[in-house]
């Protein structure tokens, strides 16, 4: 087995994911008389840490840059004091996966919500209509942040014509390409014992918008009623934010869950791996385009293009695909201002290509 992923069963934080890779990450600390824990949760400037004596609320003004993408978070493994009042944390260990998200603020800062997470789970209620263009940003987002995601579809006990789930299921599993995709019922009991199976004992932030039933799923995996829960509105089923913080909570099973709260904006942040994960049929269809650059708009031989016509390419998902692959660019361009110009260029490249290619076509010079 990989090192960095081998358990260390004897310590008593292996229940919290503690193996012998950050083990050797945090010898330096040791040295140094500092204690290794994981944040469980994040206010204020504190957290509080699970250590080996137990939970500790500690101080995060020593990690406090001015990145917004490397402050402390729930997930984080951490360094701190062994003893003191207050008790600080002096760093964090480095990060195997992180997952991040574009602030809504007009500055576009990327926010980052969870850390060494191995499994995000994206929850969709079956009460609302679904939004398959927002499914495909959560995973987008999922897939970026080198974690394995899981999409499930809550509330199924609300779907009672079983062709009517099926429907709905197979319209997910076609939006998402190589995730697992499962119903479940927390209230009816159904599918939690299958999600937590497929979780094992690994790390599992669990993600969607308020009212997708998030805190009922937790209480239903966790064992216990540790997640508010309120009724979401008849109208539009839509829920209130029950969980304010991100709570890290151990699985009875083995592992560890990170609730969040409901995400009503989900921006991409530096997510270009992501949304070709998302679009993997689209960018197969695409080696075969004429040209290597090919925007998929109205280019000669474009491969993609020619899979929509022949039907073997939904409409809808192109034009989700083009939307995540223009929000990426614009995000990456705002911090660069070399590759905005080269963007500008080569968007006008492009639009001059499409006017000729058009004005080709109209003259059968094609």
């Amino acid at each position: 087995m990989n090192l960095s992923t081998s358990p260390a069963p004897s310590h008593p934080l292996a229940p919290y994911g503690w193996d012998e890779g950050w083990a050797a990450e945090f010898a330096v600390h040791a040295e140094r008389g500092l204690l290794p824990g994981r944040v469980v949760r994040v206010d204020r400037g504190q957290c509080d840490v699970v250590t080996g004596d137990g939970v500790v609320r500690a101080d995060t003004a020593f990690v406090t840059p001015h990145d917004p993408l490397r402050v402390v978070c729930t997930g984080d493994w951490v360094a701190v004091d062994a003893d003191g009042n207050p008790r600080y944390v002096r760093t964090y260990l480095p990060r195997r996966t992180s997952f991040v998200r574009s602030t809504s603020s007009k500055r576009s800062e990327g926010q980052i919500l969870a850390a060494n997470v191995d499994h995000a789970v994206v929850a969709l209620s079956l009460a609302v209509e679904l939004d398959l263009g927002r499914v495909e940003r959560f995973l987008a987002l999922a897939w970026e942040s080198g974690a394995q995601p899981v999409v499930v579809l809550t509330k199924a006990d609300l779907v009672t014509d079983p062709d009517t789930l099926a429907h709905l299921v197979e319209d997910v599993v076609k939006s998402a390409p190589g995730v697992p995709v499962l119903t479940a019922s927390a209230m009816a009991g159904h599918g939690v014992g299958e999600l937590a199976a497929l979780l094992g004992r690994g790390t599992c932030v669990l993600l969607g918008a308020s009212g997708a039933g998030k805190s009922t799923l937790a209480n239903a995996l966790v064992g216990e009623d540790v997640m508010d829960v309120r009724a979401t509105r008849d109208m539009d089923g839509k829920g209130r934010h029950t969980t304010t913080t991100r709570n890290l909570l151990p699985l009875p099973g083995g592992g560890v869950l990170i609730d969040t709260p409901g995400l009503r904006g989900v921006g991409l942040w530096d997510a270009g791996h992501g949304v070709g994960q998302v679009f993997a049929e689209i960018q197969e269809f695409a080696r075969d385009c004429r040209f290597h650059d090919c925007a998929h708009e109205r280019e000669p031989g474009c491969a993609v293009l020619a899979a929509v016509e022949d039907g073997e390419l939904p409409v809808r998902r192109l034009d989700s695909y083009r939307k995540l692959v223009r929000e990426n660019q614009w995000i990456v361009a705002k911090s660069d201002a070399r590759l905005r110009g080269d963007i500008r260029q080569d968007w006008k490249r492009k639009q001059a290509a499409g006017r000729a290619a058009a004005r080709a076509k109209r003259t059968g010079e094609w």
